[in-house]
């Protein structure tokens, strides 16, 4: 295998990497150790079968279905993402880390692109460890101690949901899912802090009325998403994206009207933030 890294803040892609064959343990821990230290990893040329992806995602952690869409027949904790020719809003088309409004957050998401258009369509993510370590000491002092308040009913977000909702959507009916978590949290693995608020879920800070927590979550959605943070994937066919949602934000950008853009997505379990 190997490694090549795409920006200065995050981002590597693997390369002699074949996922269809039978996962070796030591491949399996290389390939985790990459996400460990790049963050976000890309695995290109792999044309993988609903069962091959699922084994994957089970080699990196433990797959677990989404609270708003249901999954594939037979594979209930893999999910179609898509936007089709006729739609104009795409799904979670705004930053953010993935369902933070829940008790234990996912560790991390992988995406295996199906179709892709012709143009448009990348992946931005933001390295939340780089954002955090960009602010000053006063501020990290500030910030450290904080609790945020995450809803998955935010406006910005839920209205990219909805056409998945009416096509795709669980039979119940969509509730709200609201969680409190660290404003900074430290990774559990490599011990680094990183911001862990972002503009899609987080609502509020606990202690702080909606007037004072306004401009300080806007200082910090701006903040975290500074380009020296970022890079940015463009998709071929049967490539798959996993980052690890710790301490990455991601955007997927809405910029290709008129095509169509198929995505596989499976989301790991998380531990509670701390």
């Amino acid at each position: 295998m190997k490694i090549q890294r795409i920006a200065g803040a995050l981002g590597a892609e693997l390369q002699d990497v074949d996922l269809a064959n039978s996962l070796m343990p030591q491949l399996a821990a290389d390939i985790r150790a990459a996400l460990l230290a790049h963050q976000v990893i890309f695995i290109p040329a792999q044309n993988l079968t609903p069962a091959q992806f699922l084994r994957f995602g089970q080699a990196m952690g433990e797959p677990v279905e989404y609270p708003f869409v249901k999954g594939l027949d037979g594979f209930p904790t893999i999910i179609e993402v898509k936007k089709l020719e006729h739609e104009t809003v795409n799904f979670g088309g705004v930053w953010h880390s993935d369902t933070t409004y829940l008790e234990q957050p996912p560790m991390g998401s992988m995406l295996l692109s199906r179709e892709v258009p012709p143009y448009g369509g990348d992946t931005l993510f933001a390295s939340q460890y780089a954002a955090y370590e960009a602010l000053s000491d006063t501020m990290q002092r500030m910030l450290d101690p904080l609790v945020g308040i995450s809803s998955s009913a935010k406006a910005d977000v839920s209205k990219t949901r909805e056409d998945r909702i009416r096509s795709d959507g669980r039979q119940e009916a969509p509730r709200e899912y609201r969680a409190q978590h660290p404003v900074v949290r430290t990774h559990p693995e490599t011990g680094r802090k990183a911001l862990f608020v972002n503009v899609a879920h987080t609502s509020g800070i606990v202690g702080l009325r909606d007037e004072e927590s306004a401009p300080l979550l806007q200082f910090l959605f701006q903040h975290q998403i500074k380009p020296e943070f970022t890079c940015r994937w463009r998709w071929p066919a049967n490539a798959i994206a996993f980052w690890d949602n710790r301490c990455v934000q991601h955007n997927p950008v809405n910029d290709y009207h008129g095509h169509r853009r198929v995505m596989h997505r499976i989301t790991l379990q998380g531990d509670t933030p701390a």
